[in-house]
């Protein structure tokens, strides 16, 4: 526990720095991205299999209806596999995308600094051609995104004096292999750290395919992103003093990348649902696509301890009063 905390809003000056940040970041990431805002659900049919199930462990929150008994409707862990249809049912161009409010409940979150059971993030994506899949084509899209969290920082420290400039001018490319052929004595959230206290931004690509350890870096589905073509962006928060991840992205499984990925993964039986049938019957458009923490965006920029200073959650309640004993006051 830090004891030195130094909070440098109160509650109703967070709650407007809040609304400045979402609405600048959500304006400059669209207009970077070349993405449109839509409406997004919040549950989706279980039969579907549009939900996310993220590493594979998490429970999803499910629930039944009066109307529709024979159905069970489950809280999406977020949006991947729908955003991919919606792109194909609106007929959005090649090079345009889509962006949403993604809501949702993770009930098998260890709570912590930076995770809460509420996640919102903007979830997007965006249609490319199929050759476009491939490495530079996510460089690409990175180097954007990064853009747009640059100029949402300049925008914050005008209007906010009083908080440090964090981000350098350029984010840092590593794959998961080679961050472990730096350091293979450390765990993979070590190695996060200690590359990202070097370089303060950093992208970690390749994740959820085994390493040469043996070991993956990190737990991916197998059914919306290529293990070899996504990643995270991660930056140096020196209020916490480790890494903060805020993106995960990457570019979308095609038919054969989902076919291997299901075999690797043992999960060959989700070929008969909806949108895994579509997408390997060719009928989905080729995406890059991903979710960026609109909570954890926040808490970096106006330098807080906690993610619950900045969103309304639940909390243990011994959490919140040890908390409020340093001056970090929950929403």
């Amino acid at each position: 526990m830090i004891k030195d905390y130094d909070c440098k809003l109160d509650l109703y000056e967070t709650e407007v720095a809040i609304k400045k940040i979402k609405d600048y970041f959500e304006r400059t990431l669209a207009y970077e991205l070349n993405l449109t805002r839509v409406s997004a659900p919040l549950y989706v049919r279980r039969s579907s299999g549009l939900n996310d199930d993220l590493s594979g462990s998490e429970r999803p929150v499910i629930f039944d209806t009066k109307w529709d008994k024979g159905e069970e409707f489950q809280i999406i862990h977020s949006l991947a596999k729908w955003k991919r249809m919606a792109l194909k049912r609106y007929n959005f161009p090649n090079h345009s995308g889509l962006y949403t409010d993604m809501n949702a409940i993770r009930r098998d979150e260890d709570l912590d600094n930076i995770h809460s059971m509420y996640v919102d993030q903007w979830d997007w994506e965006l249609t490319i051609k199929k050759e476009e899949r491939n490495m530079t084509t996510l460089k690409a899209i990175v180097k954007e995104i990064y853009r747009a969290l640059r100029k949402t920082e300049e925008y914050i420290l005008r209007e906010y004096p009083i908080f440090e400039k964090k981000l350098p001018h350029d984010i840092t490319f590593i794959t998961s292999q080679e961050l472990e052929n730096l350091y293979p004595e450390l765990t993979p959230k070590e190695r996060e750290d200690q590359i990202a206290k070097i370089h303060k931004a950093v992208f970690i690509s390749q994740i959820g395919k085994t390493l040469e350890s043996g070991k993956k870096h990190d737990g991916r589905a197998p059914d919306y992103d290529d293990w070899n073509l996504n990643g995270d962006i991660l930056v140096w928060n020196p209020v916490l003093g480790h890494a903060l991840e805020l993106s995960s992205m990457g570019v979308r499984v095609d038919e054969e990348t989902l076919d291997a990925q299901l075999k690797i993964s043992g999960l060959e039986e989700r070929k008969k649902l909806t949108f895994h049938k579509a997408l390997l019957n060719g009928e989905l458009p080729y995406t890059v696509g991903g979710g960026i923490g609109q909570s954890r965006i926040c808490m970096f920029f106006l330098e807080k301890l906690h993610i619950g200073e900045v969103q309304a959650s639940v909390w243990p309640e011994e959490m919140v009063e040890e908390y409020a004993k340093i001056g970090a006051h929950f929403l």
